[in-house]
């Protein structure tokens, strides 16, 4: 859920003498993890519960649950073709809003990054799996060693990790990449995240411990995602190191399959494919980038790239708009099939997008108020007229985290303790938002309901028309939005209108906006929580745990204090089976939902892409990818592992 923020062996292959295993958790000692006594120091040892992640052992791969699906020395992910050829160019556009940019440093507040860097450039310790739920694979880490309590995370480097200038990937330079990253001159965001862990410390060239402060998976796989580069990267003209946030124009040191072969005034990229790439032959990149070059040009307007899309300029659109997806992505080039639309389905978790209100505000913090305001939405008429999006019904919509039926009798022993703070509709059916359908008198019968709450929470229709208080206040709901915004919303204001309310709008510049959400100062605001292979717990607290509602500058938007919530994400975070995780996730979706914290907007669980026909493809697409997105850990699978045509004809 993190937005910029992403397989073993047989048990024949596993068996060791005692000698051997004795003589690995030794070794695993001396790294400094903590080999508790029934846990081998080999993946897979005859000691490890073969159902449960592989913990106090070297592993070439580590799954929040299970055991990865590829094993040690497996030959290739299943969504590459190991045989695709190399060669020609990829051309892409800016896949974001960055319409230029003005530096090559990544990991700074400051200034625009060009795209592709971390794609094309610069390397992770370890790479999420496309087809397994939260499960990565060592790409600069040979082997990690997870202690049994989570309190460290070992890696071992590959010996034969190189960056680009030949130089080997030592542990120093990991060491060097994490204080970067998660010191005080890097973004704000790192700092945030990599606050979690407390230290990495250099064992040897090629060994290298982090110690965790908060000891949860999430953690585990953020160490994984650490980008690494070389600490010569910060060495100025006199040799001397620079402050990290001074290295602006200077191309990273990295280790990835390109390099920088043009830079044209911040809008234009090119980068070349490295014939000596280090990890060209290694599983976890056999059949990966095939491109010789990929050239990134920059557009201002959407508009415009589009029609440059439609003149051969680039080679993809990833396109965010419904209306244009059904609309503009037509037309005679797409009939004769010089031009494919894909949907590109993946099978992402979806967090909420949603509409949070916020409870520190009066007139939020009855129930009845919150659900009228619910009513009063018209989601099909208001943003689904294209039948592009899906009701957003769960805070873990497309998954089977979701809350299905009735609560489970293991729902029900994590629910009934409190019973008497909670709405009785969550010991019922799981929460279905409001719809209309388009239907008129399905609307009208939504907001009759909404009135009968409206009066029943003492707002009444006053002789001014008005839905005012005992007090005489005037029912008013401000929406902070960042930028000048236009209406988008006409039919919810019509709506809240005819109910004696109103929908107000509150445009403000983006760092504005930044600051009023860490304050908690509005009453509602748009929030999107992201994708997902398994519920993101850290980031769930943060947003929903009590502990956060009082701490500015998190992330608890809507101010959510229940002690039902903190025990339920409890619960989630000492989940030690899938089965558990999964109970304790639809019981925590049916308190979020039908505490009605939020207005359910919607989500789709598609890419949805148009792409010049003149690539060839992996037979299989992977469950969990992106199409261009530069953050997601996921891969970003066609620009990662698709060939172009004409040169496997040759």
């Amino acid at each position: 859920m993190r937005a910029m923020p992403k397989h073993p062996a047989s048990p024949d292959e596993r068996s060791f003498s005692a000698q051997r295993r004795r003589a690995l958790s030794l070794a695993a000692t001396a790294l400094g993890a903590r080999v508790l006594p029934g846990f081998a120091a080999e993946t897979g040892g005859d000691a490890v519960d073969a159902a449960g992640p592989v913990v106090g052992a070297w592993t070439h791969a580590y799954a929040s649950f299970g055991r990865p699906k590829y094993p040690r020395n497996f030959d290739h992910f299943e969504y590459a073709n190991p045989a695709a050829p190399k060669g020609g160019t990829l051309y892409l556009r800016n896949p974001d809003r960055r319409t230029s940019f003005d530096k090559f440093n990544n990991f700074t507040l400051k200034g625009a990054a060009p795209a592709g860097l971390t794609i094309f450039m610069v390397e992770t310790l370890a790479i999420w799996s496309g087809d397994e739920p939260q499960t990565m694979y060592g790409l600069l880490a040979e082997e990690m060693l997870i202690a049994p309590d989570k309190s460290s995370m070992t890696i071992r480097l590959h010996p034969k990790a190189r960056f680009y200038n030949g130089d080997p990937v030592t542990a120093a330079d990991v060491k060097y990449s994490f204080d970067s990253q998660s010191g005080k001159f890097a973004s704000p965001t790192l700092q945030s995240q990599y606050a979690s862990v407390s230290a990495a410390v250099v064992l040897d060239a090629r060994t290298l411990r982090f110690d965790l402060k908060d000891r949860t998976t999430d953690t585990l796989f953020l160490v994984g995602s650490l980008s690494i580069f070389s600490a010569k990267w910060a060495l100025g003209a006199d040799g001397k190191p620079k402050q990290f946030d001074q290295i602006i124009t200077e191309y990273p040191i990295s280790s990835g399959p390109y390099t920088i072969a043009l830079a044209d005034s911040g809008r234009r990229i090119e980068f070349k494919r490295n014939p000596d790439y280090w990890a060209r032959e290694l599983p976890v990149r056999r059949g990966f980038f095939n491109f010789d070059r990929v050239v990134y040009r920059y557009y201002k307007d959407n508009d415009v790239a589009r029609e440059a899309f439609k003149a051969g300029e680039f080679d993809l659109l990833k396109e965010y708009s419904a209306r244009s997806w059904v609309r503009q992505h037509a037309g005679p080039k797409w009939d004769d099939g010089r031009i494919i639309k894909d949907p590109f389905p993946t099978a992402f978790g979806e967090g909420q997008q949603a509409f949070d209100l916020n409870l520190r505000r009066p007139k939020f913090q009855d129930i009845r108020v919150r659900e009228a305001v619910t009513l009063s939405y018209d989601f099909e008429m208001t943003v689904n007229r294209y039948r592009e999006y899906t009701r957003g019904d769960s805070m873990f919509s497309n998954t089977d985290f979701a809350a299905q039926g009735l609560p489970s009798p293991a729902e029900l022993k994590l629910l009934e303790p409190f019973r008497n703070e909670l709405p009785i509709t969550v010991f019922g059916p799981a929460f279905v938002a409001p719809r209309t359908n388009g239907d008129p008198v399905k609307l009208r019968q939504n907001l009759l309901k909404a009135r009968e709450l409206f009066n029943a929470a003492g707002w009444k229709l006053a002789a001014d028309g008005r839905l005012r208080n005992p007090a005489g206040e005037a029912f008013e709901v401000e929406y902070m939005r960042p930028g000048e915004g236009s209406n988008n919303l006409p039919e919810w204001q019509q709506n809240l209108e005819k109910l004696g309310g109103r929908l107000k709008f509150r445009d403000v510049d983006f760092a504005l906006f930044q600051r009023r959400l860490q304050e908690y100062d509005f009453e509602m605001v748009a929030i999107v929580e992201g994708k997902f292979t398994l519920p993101p717990v850290a980031d769930l607290i943060s947003l929903y745990g009590s502990k956060s509602a009082d701490e500015k500058g998190n992330s608890n938007y809507r101010g959510v204090k229940s002690a039902a919530v903190d025990s339920l994400l409890k619960a989630m975070a000492d989940a030690t089976t899938i089965d558990e995780l999964r109970t304790a996730s639809r019981a925590l979706d049916r308190v979020v939902m039908w505490n009605h914290w939020q207005v359910p907007g919607y989500y789709t669980a598609n890419e949805r892409a148009s792409y010049w026909n003149r690539f060839g493809k992996p037979a299989l697409r992977p469950k969990y990818y992106t199409v261009e997105s530069p953050s997601d850990p996921q891969p970003a699978w066609p620009i990662t592992t698709w060939w172009i045509k004409t040169t496997a004809a040759k």
